[in-house]
């Protein structure tokens, strides 16, 4: 395995150009999907690389219930410095899983506390509710997808804006959102260096409801006004896993992209572009990553099953 087993853990920082990069230069569609499979990809990779250095560093401590051959000297030499990389290998590890299912818990409580909320109420796509807290988001799962909406934020919308919010919190649930939110945040648990891709995601998905309502609303600045009025009335969403318009974000360069056309297509910006460099670089990274942490996974299967005696 070598060195090579420590590289899934900091080639996340290959993806930060196109984490800042990817919600100004691309379709947000695009952004969003190409944004989420590298962070997906890339804490998957890091945190089997975090495993094989907890097994290959610890085999050799006393009470350890891995079987005797695994402490042979070369299994151990498999990894540069093992004892200390296995020992600190053992409390990330450990961070990751436990940071995982908190992010994995909050998000199925808030969204089974706001199901039970909607008990009673007619089965409509759309709930309102009695509230002189402002808030609009967008609720999947349960019996079925809903837009939930209180009277307070109703209020304070005209018209054409009401159209607009209802059509962002469609396109939400439509693509599912949700779920490339919670990916990305899971992703942000697993590595730390893919915290910039967790906020760039949290972004382009509601910059691609944005766009999704302008076409459906055919104003794009009703949208912005709808924007800019939510944002100022609404403490956001019940959590980060789910979206809304009002969502926390970089509000003011959501509304200057609505000001101003729309993105030209889903097309792959030319690898001659500051965009387009940032693409591949993060997109052989992601390739890199996966490739050391396949090869380091095989490595050890393979000095593993030589080490442990035949029963």
């Amino acid at each position: 395995m070598g060195i090579f087993v420590f590289l899934p853990l900091v080639l996340p920082l290959t993806a930060w150009p196109i984490a800042r990069l990817g919600e100004q230069r691309l379709d947000p569609r695009t952004a969003t999907v190409l944004l989420t499979t590298v962070a997906a990809v890339m804490a998957l990779c890091s945190t089997v690389c975090l495993a094989l250095l907890m097994v290959v560093g610890t085999a050799q401590l006393p009470g350890n219930p891995l079987p005797d051959g695994w402490s042979d000297p070369e299994v151990r030499e498999s990894v540069p410095r093992h004892g200390v990389a296995g020992k600190a290998a053992i409390p990330a590890l450990l961070a990751v899983v436990t940071g995982c299912a908190g992010a994995l818990l909050r998000h199925r409580r808030v969204r089974s506390r706001a199901h039970r909320a909607l008990r009673g109420l007619p089965g409509t796509e759309v709930a309102v509710l009695p509230d002189s807290r402002p808030y609009a988001y967008a609720l999947p799962g349960g019996p079925y997808d809903r837009v939930v909406v209180s009277t307070a934020m109703l209020a304070c919308l005209a018209s054409r804006e009401r159209r607009a919010l209802f059509a962002h919190e469609r396109a939400h649930l439509r693509a599912r959102h949700h779920r490339y939110l919670l990916l990305a945040r899971l992703a942000a648990h697993a590595n730390p260096f893919l915290l910039p891709l967790r906020t760039a995601v949290a972004c382009t998905v509601e910059r691609w409801a944005d766009e999704e309502a302008a076409r459906t609303v055919g104003s794009r600045r009703a949208v912005a006004r709808a924007i800019g009025t939510a944002a100022l009335v609404s403490r956001g969403t019940p959590a980060p896993t789910l979206a809304g318009l009002a969502a926390p974000g970089p509000l003011p360069r959501r509304v200057a992209a609505l000001l101003g056309p729309p993105p030209a297509g889903r097309r792959w910006p030319s690898p001659f572009t500051t965009a387009g460099l940032a693409v591949w670089t993060a997109t052989t990274g992601t390739l890199l990553s996966a490739l050391f942490s396949a090869n380091s996974a095989f490595t050890l299967l393979l000095l593993l099953h030589a080490a442990t005696p035949l029963a």
